[in-house]
């Protein structure tokens, strides 16, 4: 079932290339079709999964031989840490697909990437072998080069080579430490369930540290955290919408996995005792985010710059975990879900934002905050999406950010009482920041040059990708129990693993 869900995209991809007299519009609808079969499927993993009562478990494992003489194989499974961003994962994607039906240069090649960038994605948040993780994760880079360079804005190139370099550096780095990881075990192997079990590491002082710190840097980097997150905003910025919103939605969030997945449950003293700097680690990115977001004349920087911020919360919370592991279990398994809570939020609220600034810029060629205003008098429904996900994304109540923040404050405050009471302020910026923007592009005086009053109102393709984000995002924030319950479980699983 899990081969099918991850290899669907691409085997749909690969059809698309293969037949070159197929037209545009065919294309479009054959995407959507696929991605739309893809989040039915996914669906049925999700109640299966639970109906199954597999709880603390993985659900639909497979392991088969793969490359026998370093003992990696093809090892597949999910759980409560993973089905939630494999379901993030099919929405943000079918929304993308829906939002490209403007999509008219180059509809081919462009559909085909993305089902090429679904399958690597689904692929990491599957995969239970080492190898195959970084197979994915790193494939993952590929793909967002070319949609970057291809179909980007001005100084595109610049900005996926920047992208590709930086993050493969990551990814480099990753793989060190997986190779450490393996070198360690006994007997060798790339098998995260063995690896998690075994804790191979435990009491190996520096060579542990080192290996920590391979991973850590190559998770932060595609996370991205302070002070590795200088490819971001050009990244953003000069990719289309639909690349933005994939990037931040789903390709930082192989990153936060990458923590909760394999730093803490096969290093878990190694964790342990360095989470006071993951801890400082994330506080730092929390305020930079939002007070560099706060500077920003461009809606797109801004944007970015405020996943920085988000992300902030989740590295927060997850060395918070580490700090209570053994002291607080009920504190750790508040912070480890709140983490997977704001993973799926962010992607939602955050991909919405970056369709809803691909709008603006097809409108008006430019994403300047002062090229615009007034605009909600002759666009009711843009102005209306993006008030729903500028409060959705500042944390407000009703929505799933006030769920996902909330749990991971509590679970933060009594290992991290004073970084904690510090990302408090990140809240109160990213309001301020929010609400500026908003009134400067909606509330403020009609602009009298410039774009501005060209601006015309979201098209039905438009409104139907990205409403449907923000009515998830508020069944979310309403009625959380039914991903918590999933999430909950492999929380506390994770927990005793790294209270070794």
């Amino acid at each position: 079932m899990l081969s099918i869900v991850v290899f669907l995209p691409l085997a749909v991809a690969v059809i698309l290339l293969a037949l070159p007299r197929v037209g545009d519009a065919v294309v479009r609808w054959v995407w959507i079709l696929a991605s739309t079969a893809e989040l039915a499927l996914v669906v049925a993993v999700w109640v299966r999964y639970r109906s199954t009562g597999a709880g603390t478990g993985y659900g639909f494992e497979v392991n088969r031989r793969w490359i026998p003489s370093v003992s990696s194989g093809y090892h597949v499974g999910v759980d409560g840490l993973s089905l939630p961003l494999l379901a993030l994962t099919a929405v943000l994607f079918l929304a993308c697909a829906v939002y490209s039906l403007r999509q008219t240069e180059r509809v081919r090649s462009f559909a085909a990437l993305f089902l090429f960038l679904e399958t690597v994605c689904l692929g990491v948040f599957v995969s239970l072998d080492l190898i195959l993780f970084f197979v994915f994760f790193d494939l993952s880079i590929v793909g967002m080069y070319f949609v970057i360079a291809g179909w980007g804005h001005r100084d595109a190139a610049r900005a996926a080579l920047q992208f590709f370099l930086y993050t493969f550096l990551g990814s480099l780095a990753l793989l060190l430490g997986f190779i450490g990881l393996y070198l360690a075990a006994e007997p060798n192997t790339f098998d995260m369930v063995q690896l998690a079990a075994q804790n191979p590491l435990a009491g190996k002082g520096t060579v542990a540290t080192l290996v920590l710190l391979a991973v850590v840097v190559g998770l932060a980097i595609k996370t991205p955290t302070v002070p590795f997150h200088t490819w971001l905003p050009p990244a953003h910025t000069e990719a289309p919408a639909a690349g933005s919103a994939i990037l931040a939605g789903v390709l930082l969030k192989l990153g936060t996995y990458g923590f909760v997945r394999i730093a803490m449950p096969m290093l878990p003293d190694t964790w342990r005792r360095w989470a006071p700097v993951i801890i400082i680690v994330g506080v730092v990115s929390v305020l930079y985010g939002a007070l560099v977001a706060l500077a920003q004349q461009n809606v797109k920087r801004m944007i970015a710059y405020t996943s920085v911020n988000h992300m902030g919360y989740i590295v927060l919370a997850v060395g918070a975990a580490g700090l209570v592991s053994t002291s607080d279990r009920q504190a750790h398994d508040l912070a480890v879900t709140g983490a997977v809570t704001q993973m799926v939020s962010h992607g939602l609220i955050t991909g919405a934002l970056f369709l809803l600034a691909g709008v603006l810029y097809d409108r008006g060629g430019t994403y300047d905050l002062g090229a615009y205003g007034g605009l909600a008098a002759s666009t009711p429904r843009f102005a209306g999406l993006t008030a729903v996900a500028a409060f959705a994304s500042l944390g407000l109540p009703g929505f799933s950010g006030f769920i996902a923040e909330f749990q991971i404050f509590t679970g933060s405050l009594p290992g991290a009482p004073v970084a904690t009471a510090l990302a408090f302020v990140g809240i109160l910026i990213t309001a301020a920041l929010f609400l500026r923007a908003y009134q400067r592009l909606f509330l403020g005086p009609p602009a009298t040059a410039g774009p501005g009053p060209g601006v015309t109102d979201l098209t039905a393709a438009e409104t139907l990708s990205i409403a449907p984000l923000m009515v998830l995002a508020v069944v979310l924030g309403l009625f959380p129990r039914f991903l918590l319950d999933l999430v909950e479980p492999a929380a506390r699983t994770l927990g005793l693993l790294v209270s070794r």
